[in-house]
């Protein structure tokens, strides 16, 4: 009955991919009509995730002559042979050379020689027959394709390690043996194999755990686990553009390489035509300097000291960011022992540094022996360039890295993360909040919808509560709250439970406060807005009060704040002052001054954790999980 079943006329049939012969296993396995693919002849490639070897089971005819029976030599009249045709001498005349290799190797006669034996025992023997089972992947989808090879068209030994890549023609069948598949593929020519070194291949062992996946980044992604989170990001990011796209938002890719510090005082990876400054870490982990600063301009550094001394007393003023000013100040005595270095050179003219000019085939440093005319870093944020666009046509996005120099380690913060930027002219700071939740809400909903077997495997192996989380926010709004707000409720709520930081108006919300309002409090995401303003960056747009601005945090359980948003500063002398009040370099933000100078509006915008939504969506706890190539301090392979 199962032959007159693969026979049948198949009701679907598989489409190669448009660039290759290959069939994408994804268009067979999640069909919906597996079984519709029966007696169709497709040619299939990927890697092996698991395999086994079953030995055929001889038959008599394999071992023996076809009269290997004794009725066969037996018959009812003797002499005779059952058919009548053949006597008993013959049948044993032609069986005297099988009989005398049985007795020469008894022993029994003739000159058996030694040489002989070893000839017989040296012989070498072929393998048995066997047929491999191979569950094969091509990273389209987390289910695999059983595809059955006898040995016959392919050794085992070169096709059942974990990771041997295949490329296979044959027919769909359904499947032989009982098991989770349902159809399997019975291969009649291997058209590819790409074997692996076995012992040396890190997924040879299995299910190792994400921290020592993280030492192999090129071949994570082979692993069922990784390979979901990574179609799950690719998911998020077309839905990031299909949301952007349907609601009138232009696409502006704006730079990486900038001279403007898009939030005052963050933490930069500055860019320099040689080496700016190279840090090397002891045996107790101390930073020792590395004197290579010929392309340096002295001016340059001293006028960067300059402008983060006023940082820093800025900072030891307000007295309400501890963090903040201990970066800062450790930033100002690297400068400036970098400054006091610079000036000893110049004086001294020593011969090092002439051997060093002309290594370098130049003769003099100047600031003009930079590529760039002016101090470059890599980009913190794009808001500020977003808004530039904005300015002109309404409504922009942007979706590309952001870098941070951040040496601390922190499971949601690494140096190079990706984010999604909206900006919007002619609107306000509950515009900016309401088109952030109903992003959320929609890369929540496209994932239930075009990732549910993803989203499956994450429920069944990584967060049991994953697809209930999406649910939530999809069904439910955000709580609205004011920082003011906040405070006063965690005051309230945890009265009884110790904090690492106290609780006090002014203070920037700490990672614990933020999780003890998500996770414990509200149990869902929280909007907080109305911040005070030393807490947020130069650019937001101040509130009548004069203490708090326009800037909001949604919130959300496992991750923390996924969004930072602001209705950003429209006024040229309010901004202008505050500029002056933060001590920050004006020239760098002249520009962008510019843009209230002629024809300010206006306007709104946020900043979207692209990598923190990823981690939301699979429940996992660190940011090095869901991004392909991760890049944390200390720590970069490839």
């Amino acid at each position: 009955m199962s032959e007159q079943k693969d026979s049948a006329p198949a009701s679907a049939t598989p489409v190669p991919f448009k660039y290759s012969t290959r069939v994408v296993l994804k268009t067979i396995l999640e069909s919906g009509d597996t079984l519709g693919f029966v007696g169709q002849r497709v040619v299939v490639g990927g890697w092996v995730k698991s395999s086994k070897e079953v030995r055929k089971e001889p038959s008599p005819a394999a071992d023996q002559p076809p009269a290997a029976t004794v009725d066969q030599y037996v018959g009812a009249n003797p002499g005779r042979s059952p058919s009548g045709d053949v006597s008993c001498s013959e049948i044993l005349q032609s069986r005297i050379p099988f009989i005398r290799s049985i007795l020469k190797m008894l022993g029994g006669g003739g000159n058996y020689s030694v040489r002989d034996k070893l000839e017989v025992s040296s012989a070498p023997r072929p393998p048995p027959p066997s047929i491999s089972f191979l569950q094969i992947n091509d990273g389209s989808c987390v289910s695999t394709l059983l595809v059955v090879v006898d040995s016959s068209i392919a050794s085992p030994c070169q096709i059942l390690h974990t990771g041997t890549c295949i490329v296979a023609e044959g027919e769909i069948k359904r499947c032989s043996t009982e098991g989770k598949h349902v159809i399997e593929l019975k291969v009649e020519r291997i058209l590819h194999i790409g074997r692996v070194e076995y012992d040396k291949y890190p997924l040879s062992k299995k299910q190792l755990p994400l921290n020592q996946l993280r030492e192999c980044p090129h071949f994570r992604p082979r692993t069922t686990t990784v390979a979901t989170v990574m179609r799950i990001r690719s998911a998020l990011s077309f839905a990031a553009h299909t949301f952007n796209q349907n609601n009138g938002f232009l696409c502006v890719q704006v730079p990486i390489i900038t001279i403007t510090d898009s939030e005052g005082f963050s933490e930069k990876f500055q860019i320099t035509n040689g080496v700016f400054e190279k840090l090397i870490m002891s045996k107790k982990d101390e930073p020792k300097m590395i004197d290579d600063t010929e392309n340096v301009s002295l001016d340059v550094i001293k006028a960067v000291v300059k402008e983060k001394s006023k940082i820093v007393e800025e900072l030891k003023r307000t007295d309400s960011n501890r963090e903040a000013l201990i970066a800062a100040t450790k930033d100002l005595q690297k400068t400036s022992e970098l400054a006091a270095q610079l000036e000893a050179k110049e004086k001294s003219k020593s011969k090092s540094f002439s051997k060093a000019a002309d290594h370098n085939h130049h003769t003099t440093t100047t600031a003009s022996d930079n590529f760039f005319s002016a101090q470059t870093h890599l980009t913190v944020s794009g808001r500020l360039h977003l808004e530039s666009y904005a300015s002109s046509l309404g409504n922009v996005y942007a979706f590309g890295p952001r870098f941070r120099a951040i040496k601390t380690e922190s499971p949601k913060q690494v140096a190079e993360m990706w984010t999604v930027e909206m900006e919007m002219a002619f609107s306000q700071l509950e515009d900016a909040m309401n088109c952030a939740e109903d992003f959320f809400k929609f890369l929540c909903k496209w994932l239930l919808e075009k990732c549910s077997e993803d989203m499956k495997f994450v429920l069944k192996r990584m967060d049991k509560n994953c697809i209930e989380r999406l649910h939530l926010v999809i069904l439910n709004s955000a709580l609205r709250i004011s920082y003011t707000e906040a405070l006063e409720a965690m005051k309230k709520h945890s009265a009884d439970k110790k904090m690492e930081k106290k609780l006090e108006w002014g203070a920037a919300l700490t990672t614990e406060h933020l999780s003890y309002l998500v996770d414990e409090m509200y149990k869902r995401p929280v909007i907080i807005y109305n911040y005070p303003k030393q807490v947020k960056p130069f650019y937001v747009r101040q509130n009548d009060d004069g203490r708090t601005v326009a800037a909001f945090d949604l919130v959300v359980p496992k991750v923390g704040v996924l969004v930072s948003g602001s209705q950003n500063e429209e006024r040229f002398n309010v901004l202008s002052t505050r500029i002056k009040e933060l001590g920050l370099g004006a020239e760098q933000y002249e520009w962008y001054l510019d843009l209230r100078r002629h024809g300010t509006v206006k306007h709104a915008g946020f900043s979207f954790g692209f990598d923190l939504m990823v981690l939301f969506a699979t429940g996992l706890a660190d940011a090095r999980d869901v991004i392909p190539f991760p890049r944390s301090y200390g720590k970069i392979s490839n």
